[in-house]
């Protein structure tokens, strides 16, 4: 089985691992999630984690260079812990967030002459993207393009990510795309 086939048991089965992940760091009892040869096979991704719809943490991988299963035990721990825009999960709050597994695709070098060509060029809703520039480097999964709907707008908060101005733009500026295959839990009950 190969995550690419999007089916729900591969879902359910990537975000049993990265709840455990989480239960198993901050010592909350968690069912043990079933093993599967395909988590062997190098993989990058990204653990998104959410209370009440609100963003709770997210880190992770844009090239695969582990398992995917250590990836994502390992981004999910990270995600709930070391994020550091938020301060660490507490074990009370694990009930109430809800956890997404997003896999990378490997991701493409852009070629683009100008910022307006660039913008064109990008797929929203579709691409996730990479900009390098002036020693500085950010993300954004295309999940991001549902609440920054234009070219224009995703990639002047993605300079902004990176710690430049929204408007800078120069010829040493690289973009990258890749997609994803998201997986999300339900939103909790509580």
């Amino acid at each position: 089985m190969t995550v690419n086939q999007q089916s729900g048991d591969v879902g359910l089965a990537l975000t049993n691992l990265a709840r455990y992940s989480i239960a198993t760091a901050l010592r909350v009892p968690a069912p043990v999630p079933a093993d599967h040869v395909w988590l062997a096979a190098p993989g990058a991704s990204f653990v998104t984690l959410t209370q009440h719809g609100q963003l709770r943490g997210c880190i992770g991988s844009l090239q695969a260079w582990r398992s995917l299963r250590d990836d994502v035990v390992s981004n999910a721990r990270a995600a709930a812990l070391h994020d550091p825009r938020f301060a660490a999960l507490k074990p009370t709050e694990l009930a109430v967030t809800r956890i997404e597994v997003s896999v990378l695709s490997a991701p493409e070098p852009l070629d683009f002459s100008s910022r307006e060509d660039a913008l064109a060029k990008l797929r929203p809703g579709i691409d996730g993207v990479i900009l390098s520039a002036s020693g500085s480097r950010a993300t954004f999964l295309p999940q991001v393009w549902d609440e920054l709907p234009t070219p224009d707008v995703f990639i002047s908060h993605l300079l902004r990510k990176a710690g430049l101005s929204p408007s800078y733009w120069s010829d040493g500026i690289r973009l990258s795309r890749y997609t994803v295959t998201a997986f999300a839990e339900d939103a909790p009950q509580s």
